[in-house]
């Protein structure tokens, strides 16, 4: 059995191996929205685990600034929808890699880079749907080889990956109605395209804060590889 390594936090993020990671902040309650946000510094002390922000890591919507730059926000009810579809997900390649599993907990919650894109692609998909159509985007996400998820994220971002400013408009949207009709079914997943592939290595070679991307072949839809 794997040894299980003891500094990660949240789900899968080792800030001794690299600070770059996103984070979950979820409030007490039930009527406040969740904020998702990109971070390339972490601070222990200002981090404020299971309480409130940290100047050096509160969340952001200046265009200008790249650290802690909110990616999406979501109602409560939206974030419930799939928090359990997510954290399923990660534990499942946590366990693979021999990482502590995580769990969602009020407060700020650290996910490790390669997952955090996984997680904003499948809240972008369902920022502006129908509620009724989210078990759809869970659906068509968990088809999605992590290389997909990847390459979907990083090309939606560089387009419109301000939190306000590229809400439902261009890859934005297109994501929501690629992610909300179609449901991909249960028969085995195709291999991506070449380009999904070179993604993945390109991520792999800088990726030293987590568990490292599996082959992009893998049959994902129930155990996505970690990320």
């Amino acid at each position: 059995m794997a040894t299980k390594t003891p500094d990660s936090l949240g789900f899968g993020f080792r800030p001794k191996a690299s600070q770059h990671h996103f984070q979950v902040s979820i409030p007490r309650g039930k009527t406040r929205e969740v904020l998702i946000s990109e971070h390339l510094t972490w601070d222990a002390v200002a981090s404020g685990e299971g309480g409130t922000w940290g100047a050096a890591l509160r969340p952001t919507l200046a265009p200008a600034e790249q650290d802690g730059k909110l990616r999406c926000i979501l109602p409560r009810s939206k974030w419930d929808a799939i928090a359990d579809a997510l954290r399923i997900a990660f534990n499942t390649g946590l366990k693979q890699a021999g990482l502590r599993t995580g769990s969602w907990k009020a407060g700020n919650n650290p996910v490790a880079r390669l997952y955090g894109k996984e997680l904003v692609l499948l809240a972008w998909a369902i920022e502006d749907a129908d509620p009724a159509l989210i078990p759809i985007a869970i659906k068509n996400w968990q088809g999605l080889v992590p290389e997909e998820r990847w390459w979907l994220y990083t090309m939606t971002c560089a387009a419109t990956g301000h939190a306000l400013h590229g809400r439902n408009r261009g890859w934005r949207k297109a994501v929501r109605f690629a992610l909300t009709e179609n449901p991909v079914g249960d028969s085995d997943h195709a291999p991506p395209p070449a380009i999904f592939e070179l993604k993945a290595r390109e991520d792999a070679a800088d990726y030293a804060d987590g568990p490292q991307p599996g082959a992009a072949k893998a049959r994902v839809a129930s155990a996505p590889r970690p990320g």
